[in-house]
């Protein structure tokens, strides 16, 4: 057998370059002891929170590989969950930056999040239509609510109520009974998709917005709240306290769906619209935490802000209407108008302001500060976020831009990337700007405005940098000072591509106008001082049939390649620019490729998703490999190697072995098109830029990689995911209904379920062995030493009982259920008989109690049957009582326990709170007293 070449892993290192990502919401986190300094936004795969102040990241919440799509933060503000596109919620601990808790149960991307006013449930709406409801102090599940037909967009519970309130785009917006987990009531009022609501007015009131300009407002009426103890069913189902509610009788019989009376817990009707500037649809609608202010925007970069009166300042309002309307009366003599004056709509909800951001907004969030003033922060399209004050006291509030967080990235896509000689510093361009970055730190070191970059190089010495751009300029840049030496303009077209020569004297560049022009570096007396400075200086060109997309110098600078619009490339000579050789072959344009260190290789990447692999000798294709699953978009050599690295549109990374013609490594990351890559001089490094706005950076480790390994994980990762998409297993008796259990079958499940049937089969093993032990023994008259398992060995020679509930033990709570619907009937008796056992020992009664349950529900009619376990029911009958009733004592007495410290606490502090109060009263009394004294002596 010969020998395998060895590769070398390259692992990511870095994600640098993006300051957020549009993809989710922001928000406002308390960390330090304080509110509205730090907010939270997604960034790719992970969490980035911001000081907004300092313009500083200070913390980074840590994500897997899936990107993150919703966030909510948790009402004590310790916590904040965190939604993925693969349907996963984690919540993350913001003072550790730890995921503590994981829940899978959405089999599409999370697009809404809400914590429960106690933050001890979450419920989460997905792509997948479903809803479900999440226990996050037992780490579980409670269960799934189906109904929508289209994304859920918006989730909320209600405070008072255990109600819940969902919407979609499938444009209703739907009421759920949590205690009995259906939906009474269907609003159909809305023509298009509901993009969002909020609940105002103590939650007596209900606004959404849809794909119009039009905020609808509902009133609502709890029936339970209008109930009287006298009046007859009939007249109770039609009571309601909101004004004018008789009037829209007959609108609100054609808003709900449920006419069932008894199930008519709250009450819709709609009291008005209020009109937004914006013509589009709604794309965020969201209030501060006390209901105070309502903001919205659409797909533009205006956030339209409201206030809501509170009741007191209506019932103001209207006194004054009142008294108004009274003076009115008396003028013209008319009888007092009691009834006639109401508030309309708009006095109650009114705007306050527009803020105008300085790009599209995607979300917002509010807060207001204990100084009165109204906090938002808002995430723009271009990788920017900004921050800003309204002064509510003002006479006309505008608001006020205080911060702005840019630093950190581009406002654009970057399109070009360079390292430079030394491996320290790393050039990207975008649209508006050039930026060098430092490899090391991943700061940002310079930053020029530019045109629209498509290619650039350092300069020789690395002290400039040159770049190409759309409108066929070249821009000289000086890095010492971050300034524009010089613009030539280049070609007639965008300049596609530029190639450094081999003996560093100058470069050629490729451009739309059918022309490959070479240049010379010079140096030319400056007029503003009497050193020289870098010029350079067109010396020939080389006239095309077709548009020039890339260019390549061979290393011994004897051959040029050019990669021509009708998908062939053609071979020049450099010193003659002679015709040599045409590759052709790719069905689409070439759009990058590179040419090997000993110059024997050319390999082309086309928009045709192959990459084909060329010998520069004679012009034979030696392989064509399908490389990406959309176009290739660049290609670059290892330096002194035959691997190189491809970027495709499909978001991947790949490297390939020229020689072997085999795929080596695909580095996966990127959440969007790779429009890049650069690979550092000693082939340590490799950075790619994205549409996702993120700069990637990795790096080539000493691990040697293995291609049977490689593949054999590639195979066992497919194997996961088709697991997951997998038909769920159905409970026996359950109907598909409108609920259902919160979790889903995962490969983490399935593994649970094994390990717990490998433990019942030792358990079984070692209890025959002991059997058979205990025979031995009697036989021999004598004890004969017993061999102790070696597992049981490492868990500190405990018994096999104890082993099965250590692996019970250590299954996710919020796995647990799933992982039981997957274990076979077969352990289910031996799991009875162990829970018995442990439930009279006292341990993990809530747990154990927990799945013995729901073991029951799922395998009823079977246990049911089975004459061998009816007493095992019933000793679990009496023990599982008997120890619930126990806990529930204990629970009961360390309650009140905390209740009665709590009064004491707070009985002191009333005590100590009106002592400062007289002392401070008392101090005021006496500065008055010796204030007139002075007075009086003054007259």
């Amino acid at each position: 057998m010969g020998l395998t070449r060895q590769y070398l892993r390259y692992e990511p290192a870095a994600l640098f370059g993006l300051v957020a990502s549009a993809r989710a919401g922001v928000a406002f986190v308390a960390l330090r002891g304080e509110r509205g300094r730090y907010v939270a936004v997604p960034a790719c795969e992970h969490v980035f929170v911001w000081d907004t102040r300092k313009g500083e990241k200070i913390l980074i919440l840590k994500g897997l590989k899936q990107e993150v799509s919703c966030l909510c933060p948790s009402p004590d503000g310790l916590h904040l969950a965190v939604g993925y596109e693969d349907g996963a919620i984690r919540v993350f601990n913001l003072l550790s930056g730890e995921s503590t808790i994981t829940f899978n149960g959405h089999r599409a991307a999370v697009t809404a999040l809400q914590y429960d006013h106690l933050g001890g449930r979450l419920v989460s709406g997905s792509k997948d239509t479903e809803v479900i409801v999440w226990d996050v102090i037992n780490e579980s599940g409670l269960y799934r609510l189906r109904g929508h037909k289209d994304v859920i967009t918006q989730v909320l519970f209600l405070k008072e109520k255990n109600l819940l309130v969902t919407c979609a785009k499938d444009t209703l917006v739907k009421w759920w009974d949590l205690d009995t987990q259906h939906c009474f009531k269907t609003l159909v009022g809305h023509r298009a998709e509901v993009w969002g609501m909020a609940l105002l007015s103590k939650e007596k009131r209900l606004i959404t917005g849809s794909a119009d300009s039009e905020l609808r407002v509902w009133d609502l009426t709890y029936i339970q709240e209008v109930k009287d103890p006298d009046e007859p069913e009939s007249k109770k189902s039609k009571g309601s306290s909101s004004p004018g509610a008789e009037e829209d009788t007959e609108e609100d019989e054609t808003l709900e769906l449920d006419e069932h009376p008894e199930e008519r817990i709250v009450k819709c009707s709609k009291v008005g619209s209020i009109m937004r500037e914006g013509r589009d649809r709604v794309v965020t609608l969201g209030t501060d935490r006390m209901g105070k202010f309502l903001a919205c925007h659409g797909t533009d970069a205006v956030l339209e802000v409201f206030s809501v009166l509170s009741e007191e300042e209506i019932q103001k309002k209207l006194e004054k209407k009142m008294k108004k309307a009274r003076k009115k009366a008396k003028q013209n003599s008319e009888e007092e108008p009691e009834r006639s004056v109401e508030l309309s709509l708009q006095e109650e909800i009114q705007r306050v302001t527009n803020v105008k951001a300085s790009s599209k907004i995607k979300s917002f969030d509010l807060i207001l500060s204990p100084k009165g003033e109204l906090k938002m922060v808002l995430l723009l399209q271009n990788n920017v976020i900004e921050l800003y004050n309204l002064d509510l006291s003002a006479q006309v509030p505008q608001a006020v831009r205080v911060s702005r967080i840019t630093i950190g990235g581009h406002r654009s896509d970057v399109r070009t990337l360079a390292f430079s000689s030394d491996n320290i510093a790393i050039l990207s361009a975008a649209a508006e700007s050039v930026k060098i970055w430092n490899r090391a730190t991943l700061q940002c070191i310079r930053t020029m405005e530019c045109e629209y970059a498509l290619c650039s190089l350092f300069v020789p010495g690395d002290r400039q940098v040159i770049i190409g751009t759309k409108t066929g300029k070249l821009q000289l840049y000086d890095l010492a000072s971050g300034s524009l030496i010089e613009t030539l303009d280049a070609h007639d077209g965008a300049v596609w591509s530029i190639a450094l020569s081999p003996d560093q004297h100058g470069f050629v560049t490729g451009g739309a106008d059918k022309c490959v022009k070479f240049w010379e570096f010079e140096l030319v007396k400056d007029e503003s001082s009497v050193q020289k400075r870098l010029s350079m200086k067109h010396v020939r060109i080389l006239q095309l049939d077709e548009d020039v997309l890339c260019v390549r110098y061979s290393p011994n600078q004897k051959l040029l390649a050019v990669s021509l619009l009708d998908c062939t490339v053609k071979v020049f000579y450099v010193d003659t620019l002679k015709f040599f050789l045409s590759l052709y072959g790719h069905k689409l344009p070439v759009l990058c490729m590179d040419i090997c260190y000993d110059g024997t290789l050319i390999a082309t990447g086309s928009a045709d998703r192959n990459v084909k692999i060329w010998g520069l000798d004679f012009g034979d294709c030696h392989r064509s490999l399908f490389a990406h699953d959309d176009s290739v978009m660049y290609l670059q050599f290892v330096p002194k190697s035959h691997l190189f690295f491809t970027a495709g549109k499909d978001s991947k990374v790949k490297q390939w072995d020229a020689d072997k013609f085999e795929h080596v490594q695909t580095l996966e990351g990127h959440h969007q098109e790779v429009w890049c890559l650069a690979l550092s001089p000693n082939g340590d490094y490799v950075v790619s830029a994205s549409h996702d706005k993120s700069l990637r950076l990795w790096e080539r480790t000493r691990e040697p990689l293995i291609l049977e390994e490689e593949r054999e994980m590639e195979r066992e990762a497919e194997y996961e995911e088709s697991v997951a998409k997998e038909e769920q297993p159905v409970v026996a008796g359950e109907r598909q209904g409108e609920t259902g259990l919160a979790g889903k079958k995962t490969i983490e499940t399935i593994k649970a379920a094994e390990r717990i049937m490998e433990a019942i089969e030792l358990y079984r093993e070692e209890m025959a062995k002991l059997k058979e032990h205990n025979a031995i023994c009697k036989a021999a008259g004598k004890e004969v030493p017993f061999p102790v398992n070696p597992i049981l060995r490492a868990y500190g020679n405990i018994a096999p009982s104890a082993y099965v509930l250590e692996v019970f033990k250590k299954v996710k709570s919020s796995e647990l259920e799933e992982s039981l619907l997957v274990l076979p009937f077969s352990y289910v008796p031996d799991l009875l008989r162990l829970f018995n056992e442990y439930i009279q020992l006292g341990a993990d009664v809530e747990l154990l109690c927990r799945a013995l349950l729901f073991l029951l529900k799922i395998h009823f009619g079977q246990i049911t049957g089975n004459q061998m376990l009816v007493t095992v029911i019933e000793n679990l009958k009496k023990t599982t009582i008997s120890r619930v009733s126990e806990a529930r004592d204990v629970l009961g007495f360390n309650m009140a326990g905390l209740q009665f410290l709590k009064r004491e606490i707070e009985a002191k502090d009333e005590v100590t709170f009106f002592a400062d109060a007289t002392e401070r009263f008392e101090e005021k009394k006496r500065k008055r007293k010796k204030k007139e004294k002075m007075v009086l002596a003054v007259l």
